[in-house]
């Protein structure tokens, strides 16, 4: 299904959202992992220049209105960021979280827009989610692999204000550029985290140093110590089967 603003995503993107709105084209974090210029076919360049998708609230409103009441969450976004510094201007997630709950949508908001996103909080239920992608901690490697998105501090800050608040919370450790950092983001926001969903590093050749097989043993083994709810993403449970046949043949 694609009604034009409301569409089912299909591969990776499936294990993240059944449904999902992208109300901006480009996104100007300028995550160098980034998968929506090649997903939009635009240079990056013009990707990290964003703008509102053209006629995407009328679109919106009409797509809401034929789903009325679908039980599956609205996931915005995946191939833009609905808090981007844009938003502060044109407000348009708060106007399409707004129409969402009109007809009775509930909505996931998956953002590296970390404290940003707050001002709309309001709006939130228990049947809506607070999501967001956590890479590192280190501030100049944050800065080089996403050069415009909130620290990974202020992200953090923002799922606390949104648990704080009672909503449900999940974090995207993906892409996993160092293992040791992922692990160590796990420790630090469990207690306010009612979802980990964990996967690998995609469209980079840095992927190629990594041993996804032994990290995902080792968060999966950690998960399960802090007592935490987890996905484990395909890819990352084909690398973990691949290293477990591996370790049989030596």
């Amino acid at each position: 299904m694609n009604l034009g603003a409301i569409y089912e995503p299909k591969g990776r993107a499936l294990e993240y959202s059944e449904l999902a709105c992208n109300l901006y084209r480009g996104c100007s974090h300028g995550c160098i992992y980034c998968f929506g210029p090649a997903v939009l076919k635009i240079p990056r360049k013009e990707f990290n220049r964003p703008r509102p998708r053209s006629g995407i609230m009328k679109t919106l409103r009409k797509n809401a209105e034929k789903i009325a009441g679908d039980p599956r969450r609205v996931l915005m976004s995946f191939t833009t960021d609905p808090y981007q510094p844009l938003d502060d201007e044109l407000h348009l997630s708060r106007d399409a979280i707004e129409i969402l709950h009109e007809y009775r949508l509930a909505v996931t908001i998956l953002t590296k827009g970390g404290k940003r996103a707050i001002k709309d909080f309001d709006l939130l239920g228990k049947s809506d989610e607070v999501a967001t992608t956590l890479t590192t901690r280190s501030l100049p490697e944050q800065q080089h692999w996403e050069p415009g998105a909130a620290s990974t501090m202020d992200r953090i800050a923002m799922l606390e204000a949104a648990k704080g608040l009672g909503l449900r919370t999940w974090v995207s450790l993906e892409p996993v550029i160092n293992p040791e950092e992922t692990l160590a983001l796990i420790r630090a926001t469990h207690q306010f985290v009612d979802l980990f969903k964990v996967g690998t590093l995609n469209y980079h050749k840095k992927k190629a140093e990594i041993d996804f097989g032994d990290f995902g043993r080792r968060a999966e083994a950690l998960l399960k110590r802090l007592g935490c709810d987890y996905y484990l993403k395909e890819d990352l449970r084909k690398a973990m089967k691949e290293g477990d046949s591996d370790a049989l043949q030596d």
